[in-house]
């Protein structure tokens, strides 16, 4: 049965089927699902436990997009069930502030829910990453805040390193123009997620080539 599958697998299967064959999605069908919320809170919890990021390393989650609140949420609750305290926090997509309790003198991860270098949709982090601008302003903001920033991650990334180097995000302070390399997690890169869903297309024409020959 599915549900004795590791939950990062079980997730696995419904991202891969989201993003296939699209250049981008906000994984809404995912983050606002039961089941897929639940999977995501604790998977992300556990990724960036594995990339050196335990919830004693941090002490907030901020929602960079829209598409990232329910991410946040998922986050806070997965944190809450393993008896760990952890707050939220969205940016302020008119006014360049934060929404949610103070983080003033905390550590904190900046989310997404897809976060790659070459994104066709317009939102506002993918754009940043292309351009260098709008992250960088979400890293000012946070830091103005009195907050430190210890990571960005996403539910499915496209930010490519060399091999055996961890990913980073490049970003600039808007006020003091001094330059950062945030360590990026992910949970899945999107160019294996393509794979996958190549592989099992091709894997459903083989079968239908063998049925229709017998």
């Amino acid at each position: 049965m599915s549900y004795f599958r590791e939950p990062k697998d079980r997730l696995r299967d419904m991202v891969a089927a989201e993003v296939a064959a699209k250049p981008f999605s906000e994984l809404t069908s995912i983050t606002y699902d039961h089941e897929g919320s639940e999977l995501a809170g604790h998977v992300l919890l556990d990724a960036l436990e594995e990339e050196g990021f335990g919830l004693d390393d941090f002490d907030a989650v901020g929602a960079l997009t829209a598409a990232a609140i329910p991410l946040a949420c998922a986050m806070l609750h997965a944190a809450a069930s393993r008896g760990q305290d952890l707050d939220a926090f969205v940016m302020d997509f008119v006014y360049p502030s934060i929404k949610g309790p103070s983080i003033k003198g905390k550590r904190v991860i900046l989310l997404d829910a897809w976060l790659s270098e070459k994104s066709y949709v317009q939102t506002s982090s993918l754009v940043t990453l292309r351009h260098g601008n709008e992250l960088s302003l979400d890293f000012s903001i946070v830091e103005n805040e009195g907050a430190s920033v210890a990571a960005v991650a996403a539910l499915v990334g496209g930010v490519d390193s060399a091999q055996g180097e961890r990913p980073v995000v490049h970003v600039v302070d808007t006020v003091t123009d001094a330059a950062s390399d945030l360590p990026f997690v992910e949970v899945f890169h999107e160019s294996d997620l393509r794979a996958e869903a190549d592989s099992a297309d091709s894997d459903d024409s083989a079968d239908s080539d063998d049925q229709s020959t017998k």
